[in-house]
Formats: C-alpha cells, sequence, structure tokens
C-alpha cells in the first residue's frame, strides 16, 4: 500500500465512521475524518487519493457537495455511501460526479474491494507512456498528457471517467462503441455498473462539450460514436 494513497471519509453518522475508519487503517490506508461536508469543504482535498461520502447529512448533503468539488474542477474519485438504494438515487450520485455508489448496509470487505479497485484503476492510467499526444477535432483540443479537454480554447472540466469515454469515442471515429464495451473499458473492476449508467455519463459529457456534444451520435440497440460531420 503506498503512503500516499490517503482517504477523506465524510459521514455524521460516527459508529458506521469509527468502524470504516479502523479497517481502512487496517489495510494500511491513510484516513481522515470528518462529520459533515461543511468540515470536509475546509479541507485541501486534493491531497485525497479518494472521498468516501455519506449522503444524507445534516447541512450540506453528499451530493451538493460531490456536485460542488466537480464544479471547482476536482477530479478526486468519490464513493457514496447511503442508504437510499433505488435506481434513480444510483444514477443521482453518477450524475453529479460520483465514481461509485454503495448502499447501507453494507460489508466493510466490500467497501474496501471497491476502494481498491477504483485506485487501482487510476494508478493504472496514471503510469500509462503518454506521448505528448494532442487530439484536435476542429475547435475541440483533447490533451492525453495533460487529461484536459479545450472548447474554443476554453478548458472544459470533465471528470475522470467523462475524460475516458470521450478519449474511447474519438479514438474510435469509425465504430460504433456498445455500452458494453463501454462498461468493460472504464468500469473494468466494477461489473455491476448498468448501461443506463453509461447513458447519464455521455448525457452530461454532451452538455460540458456544448456544440460538440452534437458529435456524439446514438443508434439505437447499438452504441455510442464520435462523429466529426455532425458539428
Amino acid at each position: 500500500m503506498m503512503k500516499e494513497e490517503k482517504i477523506l471519509l465524510v459521514d455524521d453518522d460516527k459508529n458506521i465512521a469509527e468502524i470504516l475508519e479502523f479497517n481502512l487503517k487496517n489495510e494500511g490506508f491513510e484516513v481522515t475524518t470528518v462529520y459533515s461536508a461543511e468540515e470536509a469543504q475546509q479541507l485541501n482535498v486534493n491531497e485525497f487519493r479518494l472521498i468516501l461520502l455519506d449522503v444524507m447529512m445534516g447541512g450540506m448533503s453528499g451530493y451538493k457537495f460531490a456536485e460542488k468539488l466537480r464544479n471547482d474542477g476536482i477530479s478526486v474519485p468519490i464513493i457514496f455511501l447511503t442508504a437510499k438504494d433505488s435506481e434513480n438515487d444510483m444514477l443521482t450520485g453518477f450524475s453529479v460526479g460520483g465514481d461509485d455508489y454503495i448502499s447501507k448496509p453494507f460489508s466493510v470487505k466490500e467497501v474496501i474491494a471497491r476502494i481498491k479497485a477504483i485506485l487501482k484503476r487510476n494508478i493504472v492510467a496514471e503510469k500509462e507512456e503518454d506521448t505528448n499526444n494532442v487530439l484536435r477535432i476542429g475547435k475541440l483540443t483533447v490533451d492525453t498528457d495533460l487529461k484536459e479537454v479545450y472548447v474554443d480554447n476554453e478548458p472544459i472540466k470533465l471528470t475522470k471517467t467523462e475524460f475516458e469515454i470521450l478519449l474511447l469515442l474519438i479514438q474510435n471515429p469509425e465504430s460504433l462503441i456498445s455500452r458494453e464495451r463501454v462498461i468493460d473499458e472504464i468500469w473494468q473492476e466494477t461489473p455491476y455498473i448498468t448501461k443506463r449508467t453509461v447513458d447519464v455519463h455521455i448525457s452530461r459529457l454532451r452538455k460540458k462539450l456544448g456544440s460538440y456534444g452534437e458529435a456524439i451520435t446514438n443508434r439505437s440497440g447499438y452504441g455510442y460514436r464520435f462523429n466529426s460531420d455532425a458539428v
């Protein structure tokens, strides 16, 4: 376990927080625990490798806090912890920039497994050998080294997952990318992800890309592609 794998735990249920903190530290993680989103806002969130975030808290909700982080351009992975387990609740979590969603009551072993899966995916991405690749489609620029996207020279704030989906599509312009392939390539360690989750992420990606979002086209029953001719 690398020393820099610091986790921020935000949960107003002190009993659950204590159990999670104890077990995560036993796994070798460095854990900082706070009991509200307001407390978490006082920290330098970019110091952490991952955030475990309760949804229903007094004051600012986990959803609101996550949305604020993403709007501020902070891409630290977020795993939501919540007693709400409907599909709509899960999709809300993903739509505000969450990377995973675990329903209460949960197994501590499951939480740890999910954390390791997300950190593993991030480490693999960070270790990829880049060669100063910059992809340009009209006024859309994608820097695969810096993981940055620009439209008309204006930076577009994408989550890590949104960036990976965009890159998958634009690197395969002649192919229809099925939802199953998106899940296999983007969520390799989390096979429970549904096709609807893919749709939610692509919907958010389209919105953020403005007019270039129209280039992400869908052929019902087959999948998505990036069609630059559509812009």
